[in-house]
């Protein structure tokens, strides 16, 4: 595993070669570390890169031309080594190939990128997959940033609000988690901010579509992060909840997903899974979001 620093003025990113994962973000005007620390008596990652599945399969198996296959939650590629593929003092571009190592979980060959770029107080991640099938390609991808609540030792996380911008003229759908898979509730038409409790998370993630923009804020002290997630079909937000202490870990993740967990009835066909993506033979999908740190 290689670890590699990116900067620029105003932050310092550092990113491991295995899952490609952003580790840590500083931020050189305030000295602010915003990235969860990996603890693992909570959460031990702290921004994994999901694919070719997002969330839980139902029974964790999926069928694909008449075969059954068995994958985890949120797949393999988070656990996978990247190569580095460039590198600038800004920017960093990391890629991985499938070649046959994956084929007893997943039956497609596919490239990997995963490119950061920093911009003033911003890191940009940018995907690619790239199908090197001979037949189409379904996956799912999405992000699993996990942010550091709360940022100052002073705060507690009755002091944050999330705060929503839904896309213009679409309905924001709402789901719900129930034994790890997806429950649509509806359109809901009252999203603009969440106060955060100790129990919010107590029945899973949060999940909507149809959502341009989400910021996690101090009430306090105004820092915080905004995740820019426009065009993403999905967000899941998310913090592990501890049943023994009855409150929240100190972390809060803003997920922007290209796929969701499979709906409780699903048929565990890939290609009808609710948000998956279809890739034609030699096609790339790319797909980008921004985290602002304030």
């Amino acid at each position: 595993m290689v670890l590699i620093v990116i900067e620029n003025d105003w932050l310092q990113v550092e990113i491991v070669s295995n899952g490609a994962e952003v580790r840590k973000v500083k931020h050189k005007k305030n000295g602010l570390d915003y990235m969860w620390t990996g603890d693992k008596n909570y959460w031990g990652r702290v921004s994994p890169v999901l694919f070719p599945i997002v969330g839980r399969l139902m029974d964790d198996k999926y069928q694909h031309n008449g075969e059954t296959y068995e994958m985890s939650q949120h797949g393999f590629l988070r656990d996978a080594e990247f190569d580095l593929d460039k590198q600038t003092t800004t920017n960093v571009s990391f890629v991985v190939e499938s070649a046959g190592r994956y084929t007893n979980v997943y039956p497609y060959e596919f490239k990997a990128f995963i490119h950061y770029m920093l911009k003033e107080d911003s890191l940009i991640v940018h995907w690619e997959i790239v199908n090197e099938s001979k037949e189409k390609m379904y996956f799912s991808i999405g992000a699993h940033p996990a942010f550091k609540m709360p940022v100052l030792d002073n705060e507690t996380i009755k002091d944050y609000s999330l705060h929503f911008t839904p896309a213009a003229n679409k309905n924001v759908m709402e789901y719900e988690l129930k034994d790890s898979l997806i429950h649509v509730k509806g359109t809901t038409n009252d999203i603009s901010t969440i106060q955060l409790t100790d129990s919010l998370f107590a029945n899973d993630a949060l999940v909507y579509s149809n959502i341009d923009s989400i910021t996690l804020t101090s009430n306090k002290s105004g820092h915080g992060v905004e995740v820019m997630l426009e065009k993403f079909p999905f967000v899941g937000i998310w913090s592990k909840y501890m049943d023994s202490a009855g409150t929240t870990a100190p972390f809060v993740c803003i997920e922007p997903w290209y796929g969701i967990a499979d709906t409780y009835d699903s048929s565990g066909k890939m290609d009808e899974k609710l948000g998956v993506n279809a890739l034609e033979i030699g096609e790339t999908f790319q797909a980008e979001y921004k985290m602002k740190f304030k």
